[in-house]
């Protein structure tokens, strides 16, 4: 094993402290183990005797305080809690979130399914309908450990990371200063002419975090649940042309307004929030 790998922050993370974990808490590991995809944490599909699989999620070291991964887990138990389909983390001996041998854990129910079709008016209407059904609850509280979408800060502090990382031959550096200039501009401006109302959101809604199967829709991985205008969570069920945007919009909405007032005038943000 190189250096590299040893300073990674999961080299400690083998199966055995993954089955040691879950069995820290009262289950019996099968020894079946199936890694899952995951972008910044490690999930597990760990198999128990007699039982369901469980889920198994690891947090990435230093990402997450473990407040904020508690008020996401506050807002999981709270959207089920209204019927709203997510999959909440297991609440063992009244705690949501453990820690073992350096790394916080959570253990989920294991919810099957595939990616839902946004070419199909059907689908998109459904999570028009989830959509506004989680804002609603979304909007009854604040986060206090979350990050706030803020626009101009989220890139100053995204260019900063990759102006300081030493990447960047120095050539190009120039030119990507003068990018974000022009960017931050842009940016702040959208925010500061469009106060518009923050509430408690997904934060990270693709297809790749909705699970449909026989007609029921899962909403998952809230890891990167945030503060923010609602619209945060509509731009990225778009694809394809403006006009299918137009059209994949005007379905969403119609599913969305049966719950909440589908909100139009923050499309303005789309591209902003797409930068």
């Amino acid at each position: 094993m190189s250096d590299a790998d040893l300073q990674h922050p999961y080299s400690r993370l083998t199966p055995e402290l993954v089955m040691d974990a879950v069995e820290s808490l009262g289950y019996l590991c099968d020894a079946r183990i199936l890694a899952l995809n995951s972008y910044e944490n490690r999930v597990y599909q760990v198999g128990i005797e007699d039982e369901q699989p469980l889920i198994a999620k690891f947090y990435r070291p230093a990402r997450w305080s473990a407040d904020a991964i508690r008020e996401e887990h506050a807002f999981l138990l709270e959207l089920a809690a209204a019927e709203i389909p997510v999959v909440a983390p297991l609440i063992i001996k009244d705690e949501t979130l453990f820690e073992h041998n350096g790394f916080l854990f959570a253990l989920f129910p294991r919810r099957g399914g595939h990616a839902p079709e946004l070419s199909s008016d059907d689908d998109l209407e459904l999570i028009g309908r989830w959509l506004a059904r989680l804002h609603l609850t979304g909007e009854a509280s604040v986060f206090q450990h979350r990050p706030l979408v803020r626009g101009s800060a989220d890139i100053i502090a995204a260019s900063e990371t990759v102006l300081s990382s030493g990447l960047m031959p120095d050539d190009y550096r120039s030119a990507y200063e003068s990018l974000i200039r022009d960017i931050l501009a842009h940016t702040d401006q959208q925010f500061t002419d469009n106060r518009f109302p923050t509430l408690r959101l997904h934060g990270d809604m693709h297809t790749g975090n909705l699970l449909l199967r026989d007609e029921q829709l899962w909403l998952v991985d809230f890891d990167d649940c945030v503060q923010g205008p609602a619209m945060q969570d509509i731009w990225m069920l778009l694809s394809g042309s403006p006009e299918e945007h137009r059209q994949q919009l005007m379905v969403i909405a119609e599913g969305y307004e049966m719950f909440r007032p589908f909100p139009a005038a923050e499309l303005v943000l789309t591209e902003t929030l797409r930068t």
